[in-house]
């Protein structure tokens, strides 16, 4: 925390960050009155499905887009968009239009694609498709890879050939991610063993003690859970919506894993900013039925992803942990920037990272959003004075 702080930026990079009388302003600079609030990074959401009725696996342009500036409403000015289960050509469709979008970037600019679905254990879908779960098979997901776009990647580690894909997506450079699993503590082992460094979603569509005893007897076994808590580079997130999981786990995986082993997602529907009533999670051809209430998705007695962005994310582990306010900020923003392998030009106001920065109230919540130094998102867009003085008092999160 920086108090009286400035950030002065330069062609969409972050040029100077510090106590506001130190950073050298230019006589013409274009000021942001902060309100007295604070400034921090935008967020960085590695797992994210979609927002304002758009699910990235729509596989449009359009959809993309709409999700993107969405997210950007709510902080997240760097985004993954992240694949269900569904058929290849669905997934081919998805890959294409995260492909396309950026080239007339609106909102969230996509960093690359998380390949969460298709690979995960029959028993562990949750409110994915079942209809388009499968094994990893190399002549499929070897052409997911070829695109370049693929960053994060995920695959349940008991499922045959899971070591394969662990180390392809290790020598293409992703963050390597085992999810939607029901595997055993030698199952990490050996998935560790191929590179896999990352759990999804902490305690959700994940192994336990008494469901790894079910599936393989005794003795008990340890789960992912505590395979997770024992190796220092392993990493994993929380979806911090106040619905998915109480207070005490929130504080438990903070205290236990630590602000740089562990980030904030939103796993987002395409529900979100809409009213209460009835969705499709994953594609509009085929997706699973979910309903909103407002809060958080649900098919029957289950969960069924968030409806919330990061900024709700981030005031919760302020509100409902220790955790400050800059390692809540960290969580959404640094600790996935690293863990995806873009830390050196996002996460952080640090002069020569990309201009991706917020201006929150008091209260926390988004009052204006700039990515690459272009306001993507105000609540009031105030009126910006050129002036080389009366700059007012406001605090960076770094």
């Amino acid at each position: 925390m920086i108090e009286d702080g400035a950030v002065l930026c330069e062609d969409g990079i972050v040029a100077e960050v510090g106590q506001r009388a130190a950073v050298s302003f230019p006589p013409d600079a274009l000021r942001v009155n902060a309100g007295g609030g604070f400034i921090a990074p935008g967020f960085v959401d590695i797992h994210v499905h979609g927002g304002d009725g758009a699910d990235f696996m729509d596989g449009t342009v359009d959809a993309v887009r709409a999700a993107c500036r969405a997210h950007a409403r709510h902080g997240t000015t760097t985004i993954f968009p992240t694949t269900t289960t569904g058929s290849p050509a669905q997934l081919e469709a998805m890959l294409a239009a995260c492909a396309e979008a950026p080239r007339s970037p609106e909102g969230a600019r996509v960093a690359g694609v998380h390949l969460y679905g298709p690979f995960f254990a029959e028993d562990k879908v949750g409110c994915h498709p079942l209809s388009g779960r499968r094994d990893p098979d190399p002549a499929e997901y070897g052409g997911y890879f070829d695109t370049g776009l693929v960053r994060v990647a995920t695959c349940a580690a008991e499922l045959p050939g899971a070591g394969a894909y662990y180390r392809e997506a290790a020598a293409r450079g992703c963050l390597v991610t085992c999810g939607h699993s029901n595997a055993s503590w030698a199952e990490m082992a050996r998935a560790f063993q191929a590179g896999m460094r990352h759990v999804d979603h902490f305690w959700c569509a994940m192994s336990s003690i008494p469901s790894v005893s079910e599936r393989l007897g005794t003795p008990m076994q340890g789960s992912m859970a505590e395979f997770v808590l024992m190796h220092d580079e392993m990493s994993t997130e929380v979806i911090a919506d106040g619905e998915h999981l109480a207070p005490e786990l929130l504080e438990f995986a903070y205290r236990m894993l630590g602000v740089r082993r562990l980030c904030l997602v939103t796993d987002s529907s395409r529900a979100l900013d809409l009213p209460p009533g009835e969705y499709r999670f994953g594609p509009a051809e085929g997706g699973e039925l979910f309903w909103s209430d407002g809060r958080v998705g649900r098919q029957a007695d289950r969960l069924a992803s968030s409806v919330a962005g990061m900024d709700r994310m981030v005031r919760n582990m302020v509100r409902l942990t220790s955790a400050p306010l800059a390692d809540a900020v960290r969580m959404a923003s640094l600790t996935p920037a690293e863990r995806a392998g873009i830390g050196a030009e996002a996460g952080s106001l640090e002069p020569g990272k990309r201009a991706d920065v917020l201006v929150l109230s008091r209260e926390l919540e988004i009052e204006r959003v700039f990515v690459g130094g272009t306001e993507a998102w105000g609540s009031e867009m105030l009126t910006s004075v050129r002036s080389s003085t009366g700059a007012p008092d406001r605090e960076v999160c770094q």
